[in-house]
């Protein structure tokens, strides 16, 4: 750990929209897939240093509701990034007890990738260190609603009153249930907006955003955001001094 983090308020729980890939290989004259290829290896080196920081949970924007939008081959591509995960960085994770969960929608993915998530999930499911959580498929939208429709059967099925709903119903039936709140959340890129992503648990987070595309984005990178976040007043609404 740096020095500089040593005395400071280290993030429970950060997240990080993978943004810049395409452009990063661009700039390269590589095709985007290459991009997209750094950017999952990236996801590991940030994964490991935020492990080492002592962060509780890591959550990634990987693939969004949106993303099936793009060109048919980068599609095809980034639907073989939930097997190539796993080849390339399962014996890392397990030497330094990190967990992975998936997040997002699971009724587009191949069976091949969903026993491929399930497996990762379970196999890691007892670890005590990092919480990576790797948003795949995944859009805010679709996770708040999905979330309403639970609540509004239970309403329905005369479980609970429309009068007994509260915002923590809906905070419990999100992908992010089990992690802590989300303390801040990191757009490289250049980018300066939110994307459908953790609409919800970003209500108080901090936001961060820089230059850097996903696949350059550092150790530093990720120490500079910090020393930001700590650089701020979180007041949640209140008035504080």
């Amino acid at each position: 750990m740096s020095k500089k983090l040593e005395s400071i308020t280290i993030p429970k729980h950060i997240a990080i929209i993978l943004d810049g890939n395409g452009r990063w290989a661009k700039k390269r004259h590589m095709p985007r897939t290459f991009g997209h290829r750094k950017g999952v290896e990236n996801i590991k080196t940030i994964a490991l240093e935020a492990n080492n920081l002592g962060i509780k949970a890591l959550t990634v924007y990987a693939f969004s509701t949106e993303n099936w939008n793009r060109p048919e081959d980068e599609v095809n591509y980034l639907m073989t990034l939930p097997s190539e995960f796993e080849k390339q960085f399962s014996g890392d994770f397990e030497k330094y007890d990190i967990r992975v969960i998936f997040s997002g929608r699971r009724t587009k993915l191949s069976n091949e990738n969903l026993v491929i998530m399930r497996r990762m999930e379970t196999d890691t499911l007892n670890r005590s260190g990092l919480i990576l959580n790797i948003c795949f498929d995944y859009g805010s939208y679709d996770e708040i609603t999905e979330a309403v429709k639970e609540i509004s059967k239970e309403v329905l099925d005369g479980k609970i009153s429309y009068q007994d709903i509260v915002p923590d119903m809906i905070t419990k039936r999100l992908s992010t249930k089990e992690l802590p709140p989300l303390d801040l959340l990191i757009r490289p890129s250049g980018e300066q907006r939110l994307s459908n992503f953790l609409l919800w648990q970003a209500s108080y987070a901090e936001l961060y955003f820089c230059d850097v595309y996903w696949p350059a984005f550092s150790k530093k990178d990720l120490e500079k955001a910090i020393m930001e976040f700590n650089r701020r007043e979180r007041r949640f609404g209140e008035i504080k001094g």
